[in-house]
């Protein structure tokens, strides 16, 4: 540079010779002009020197960096293409003549734990079941990591547990890798990892079959984009749950300690901002990648909320309850109990999202009270255990129940049969749900069902669309704290009998809204637009 500078005639020639612009070339130039000589400008003045040499070499690298860009898009743009035209022919592979000549369409449903007995597996068996009974020509697939099982085994399994039998034949197709999105493989960054992991397994159920329409039934967002913009799918997908909530959100940036949120971090300013920036980045992009649904069908007004809050589809967004076999609970008799001793009945896994430990320090906070004859209640916890982590939970809880000198009152019913469960709910007066935003909630329809007081959480499901009133009279009863939740059981107590049995009797006929028949009306009716427009 020093050769550069003594080469020069003029001071304004440093200048011209590095191409800076006009305006900083003035400011320069005064700046020059006050020294005698260009040496001592640039000895006295390396910092404008630096700026110009930076200056220069951002301006050198503009053309090439736009030639760089355009050959990066066209690439890119080349290899869409090629596997768009190379995935196309998939298409044809599953398609045959129907009975009119049409060419049948292929339906494929995205759930790679089919054969688990949950509220999500229902779901899709009725989904799957409403289909056939309204399109008789179509072809369905259901995508599955349930390699442990034969199609057999699986369509058994269905009818045992949720008595749905099938009108036609289905295709599976076993993937292998199931494992990418298992929380386990992720101990940090669960989210992201096992939204990136289901990116792995839609891609080996896209290159082994590649339907017409596509449904995602169990909530893997990110395998949308991949059906729509490389198979050319039309794409329909059923949020049980949002995988990020605005409620996640404000937990962190609230530091509050939850289940989701460890006190490690909610009680560090540093970690928490950490979290927040990490949650927002991931809410921006499950956001984008749900909004390439062409219909979205939701299970309930609060994951509603969230779903028009993230994807910004409101054009395209159905909320369809899902089905709950409240016919099951019907026989049950709805008389008030004459026993000397009433029960309060919880139903749900033992996870740490139910927060059973609320439960047990409300029960023990209405036991001191002694406005009604509260020595003779017991609560009883009804749930499954899944692996030796919810052992070890209800270890806990039993520990918790001795602390607070409740274990004579509190019974633990570990995997009972569905039978046993039906005989607890006959007998209970309260149905008891303590978990915060539950998406739905139906255990809280069940009970319902089966004729007892519900008392559920004034938060998500149960709120907005569950234990309301019904043709302008309770159904229910909601509490959010240890007090109020305590304060609820005495009132339901205290109450006469004739009074109880109105509001069991009016909570019976409202969950009418959430049966089978209900949900294949409002599931078709969300579709249809699929099938209209061929």
């Amino acid at each position: 540079m020093l050769s550069l500078v003594s080469s020069l005639s003029h001071k304004e020639d440093i200048l011209s010779a590095a191409k800076v612009s006009t305006p900083l070339r003035i400011l320069c130039f005064k700046k020059i002009t006050s020294y005698p000589s260009k040496l001592q400008w640039i000895q006295a003045q390396p910092v404008q020197l630096c700026i110009i040499t930076i200056h220069t070499f951002l301006f050198s690298l503009i053309i090439p960096t736009l030639f760089v860009t355009a050959g990066l898009f066209f690439i890119l743009a080349a290899i869409f293409l090629y596997i768009r035209f190379w995935i196309c022919p998939k298409k044809k592979l599953l398609q045959t003549p129907g009975k009119n000549g049409k060419t049948q369409l292929v339906v494929a449903f995205f759930h790679p734990y089919c054969n688990a007995g949950g509220g999500g597996e229902r779901v899709l068996w009725c989904a799957i079941r409403a289909l056939q009974k309204r399109y008789e020509e179509i072809i369905v697939v259901i995508y599955t990591g349930d390699q442990d099982a034969t199609a057999e085994e699986i369509l058994n399994g269905a009818y045992r547990r949720f008595n749905i039998k099938l009108l036609q034949p289905v295709q599976f197709i076993f993937l292998k890798k199931r494992h990418f999105v298992e929380a386990q493989l992720y101990p940090y960054f669960t989210l992201l990892g096992q939204s990136l992991g289901s990116v792995f397994l839609g891609w080996e159920a896209l290159m082994k079959c590649v339907p017409d329409i596509f449904i995602d039934s169990m909530g893997y967002a990110y395998v949308l984009p991949l059906f729509k913009y490389l198979g050319g799918c039309q794409i329909g997908c059923y949020v049980h749950y949002p995988t990020i909530s605005t409620d996640m959100l404000s937990v962190v940036r609230d530091r509050n300690p939850r289940f989701n949120n460890a006190d490690f971090i909610s009680t560090n300013p540093v970690l928490s901002n950490l979290k927040l920036v990490y949650y927002y980045i991931f809410a921006l992009m499950y956001g984008l990648v749900g909004s390439c649904s062409d219909i979205v069908m939701v299970n309930s007004t609060w994951t509603l909320n969230h779903i028009l809050a993230l994807w910004k589809a409101g054009d395209r967004t159905h909320v369809v309850y899902p089905p709950c076999d409240v016919q099951t609970f019907l026989d049950i008799p709805l008389v008030d109990s004459k026993k000397v001793e009433h029960s309060i009945v919880s139903i749900g896994q033992f996870r740490p999202e139910k927060d059973h430990s609320l439960q047990i320090k409300a029960f023990c906070q209405f036991l001191q009270m002694k406005c009604v004859q509260n020595s003779a209640v017991k609560l009883i916890l009804i749930g499954g255990c899944r692996n030796t982590d919810d052992e070890e939970r209800v270890a806990g809880l039993k520990e918790l129940c001795k602390k607070l000198g409740v274990m004579e009152n509190v019974e633990f019913k570990i995997n009972i049969s569905f039978e046993e469960l039906k005989k607890h709910l006959a007998e209970a007066i309260i149905g008891l749900h303590t978990m915060w935003n539950e998406h739905f909630g139906i255990g809280v329809v069940e009970c319902m069902a089966a004729g007892t007081v519900i008392l559920a959480h004034n938060s998500g499901g149960p709120k907005l669309d569950i234990v309301v009133p019904h043709d302008g009279v309770q159904t229910g009863f909601l509490a959010d704290s240890e007090e109020s939740y305590a304060d609820a059981m005495n009132t339901i107590l205290s109450l006469s009998p004739e009074k109880r049995l109105e509001i069991r009797k009016n909570a019976r006929q409202s969950v009418s809204r959430f049966s089978d028949q209900e949900f294949e009306r409002s599931f078709i009716s969300a579709v249809e637009l699929f099938f209209n427009e061929r």
